[in-house]
């Protein structure tokens, strides 16, 4: 391959990322090219904007139509990578929604029950701790040698979960498989980034976004389907098939980054790969990683395995503090650092950052919600409970859909990224003020602006993410951590979300009961029941009943009320987003 640089005439290695980007005002570039697109003269042939190089600027129409037509192949050949790419993002989101069909079924066989919610904690602190790796990485390898790695870690733990004889070897499994899907729906929208121009960024992401609803739609169905037929194994093991499917065809569709003119020494070749192990910035990615393990697993205890009042708890919050400060320190003297601090300079960066996070914790907190508020006030079965969120999908991915087309069109972002946060506060509100216990269909469909405006704020700000990172190799990592930041937000809101509608579940069903004259023991264990078993209201009658169901619609109403108040936060946050042009140069 043939690259230039901001310098120009950089030498291509395969330390390039896939496809190699030409500068351009922006800051960014299109892709590299092959030395059969080289014109005589020396230069690539290019329009000169940012992203991809689609054709030929040509004076006569005879050149004009060539360019049409390169324009038209290369956006083919774009689409064909994507196409691939999709492969990937369809089974791991659709593994995700298999276990969580699948894990109590899991764990009974292992007579491990307790442990089943392992079987998912795991594969999401495997994820958030190999998250920021990823980025960094491809950029000293390659796009295309770490998208192959991380499926090839997919596909290994996916075969460990099925032969797992302990469920301990399971957990190890879905350890691995998190490991691997962490790269493979980082790298995915990392690749878009390189062969697309920043208008057309957020349309593709939308059909990432739509690839990988449709997986967490289908996955739990089949998963139950596959455990009634042939049972829970072959829900893993069928996972390996189109994985090794995506292997041989990213193999054969994504080019290589670039070629090395010296690989074909041996002792260069050694040297080449000693150099890029150098670069890898290994103390500050172990150093990382413990910091967000130290940060998430507490708040995977706290509640369920210990009190969070526990020292256990508070230590390990604190180790996670050390640990990032001692981070910080590491990195300011890398010179390749895992992950640019530089990035937290640029305010819009971190506010990108915070509104993913926001609206992504509030997101899950009211996915969380609201099957529990259907089972409690209308007695819905698992199944019906759970089609109420249909709405809430289904907004998601049109919510991506619309907001990809119209940055496409107008190149603005800001604009949408307000409006989404605005519906989504909008959607919570209704929900405080409107479900308390009879809620007809129509007053169901209030959760489809909230889904709408998590789809758009997830097209708008990943493209106001890469609007305000000035350097090029910054990108991948910065995108690498918006992801972590949305695993950190999921994994932060279901338990924030569950912890304050147990508590005023708690207090409110005491206040009731002894207004109702029930005695102290009583009380406890009615309680107690109440928490533990969403099905005791089935075996209560009478004002008990009502005060049971009253007092969840009590704690459910302040679940609603911490998802809007992240995305209120994150409202204000958007407020001060600014505008940068998508086209021209950098403001």
């Amino acid at each position: 391959m043939v690259q230039r640089s901001e310098t120009g005439g950089a030498h291509p290695s395969e330390q390039s990322p896939l496809l190699a980007k030409v500068a351009d005002a922006n800051g960014r570039g299109g892709v590299s090219v092959s030395a059969a697109e080289v014109s005589a003269e020396g230069s690539p042939k290019g329009n000169g904007v940012n992203g991809p190089i689609f054709g030929v600027r040509a004076d006569d129409e005879e050149s004009q139509e060539q360019g049409e037509v390169e324009e038209t192949t290369e956006r083919a050949h774009v689409a064909q990578i994507i196409s691939v790419l999709l492969i990937g993002i369809f089974v791991a989101h659709a593994d995700g929604s298999i276990l969580l069909a699948t894990h109590p079924i899991i764990a009974s066989e292992f007579n491990d029950l307790g442990n089943s919610s392992w079987l998912i904690t795991s594969f999401a602190l495997a994820g958030a701790a190999t998250q920021t790796l990823y980025g960094k990485l491809s950029d000293i390898y390659g796009r295309k040698r770490l998208v192959i790695i991380a499926y090839v870690i997919f596909v290994v733990g996916c075969a460990i979960v099925g032969m797992g004889q302990t469920m301990w070897q399971v957990i190890l499994g879905r350890v691995i498989s998190g490991a691997g899907a962490s790269g493979m729906a980082a790298l995915v929208s990392i690749l878009i980034t390189d062969l697309l121009p920043l208008r057309e960024v957020a349309q593709w992401r939308a059909y990432v976004n739509l690839v990988a609803t449709l997986g967490r739609s289908i996955g739990g169905p089949l998963g139950g389907w596959l455990v009634d037929v042939i049972g829970w194994r072959w829900s893993f093991f069928g996972q390996v098939p189109p994985i090794i499917l995506a292997i041989l065809l990213v193999t054969v569709a994504l080019p290589d980054s670039s070629t090395d003119p010296e690989s074909s020494d041996t002792a260069n070749a050694t040297a080449c790969q000693k150099s890029k192990l150098r670069r890898i910035d290994f103390k500050g990615s172990i150093l990382f990683a413990l910091a967000i393990l130290a940060l998430l697993l507490p708040i995977e205890l706290g509640g369920v395995k210990l009190p969070w009042s526990h020292p256990a708890i508070f230590a390990l919050f604190g180790l996670s503090a050390v640990l990032l400060f001692v981070f910080v320190a590491v990195e300011t003297r890398q010179e390749e650092p895992i992950l640019p601090l530089e990035i937290f300079h640029q305010r819009d960066a971190v506010f990108s950052f915070a509104i993913i996070g926001l609206q992504s914790a509030a997101q899950l907190g009211l996915m969380f919600s609201v099957p529990l508020y259907f089972q409690i006030t209308a007695r819905a079965s698992n199944t019906v409970s759970g089609a109420h969120l249909v709405p809430a999908v289904f907004g998601n991915a049109l919510g991506g859909l619309v907001s990809g087309l119209l940055i496409k069109r107008s190149g603005r972002y800001k604009t949408l990224i307000i409006l989404a946060v605005t519906l989504s506060s909008f959607s919570y509100l209704l929900l405080m003020l409107r479900w308390h216990g009879n809620t007809n269909f129509w007053e169901s469909l209030y959760i489809f602006p909230s889904g709408f405006g998590t789809g758009t704020a997830q097209s708008a700000v990943f493209v106001s993410l890469q609007a305000v990172i000035a350097d090029p190799s910054h990108l991948a990592p910065a995108i690498s951590f918006m992801y972590l930041t949305s695993t950190v937000a999921l994994t932060i809101g279901v338990p924030l979300s569950n912890a304050v509608m147990q508590s005023v579940l708690r207090r409110s069903l005491a206040g009731r009961l002894f207004a109702l004259g029930v005695g102290g023991e009583e009380v406890k264990k009615i309680i107690e029941s109440t928490v533990s078993d969403v099905d005791f209201v089935d075996r209560v009658t009478g004002k008990v009943r009502d005060a049971v169901v009253g007092s969840y619609v009590d704690g459910l109403w302040w679940s609603h009320g911490v998802s809007f108040l992240f995305s209120a936060t994150a409202f204000a946050l958007a407020i001060f987003i600014r505008q940068r042009p998508l086209d021209g140069p950098r403001a």
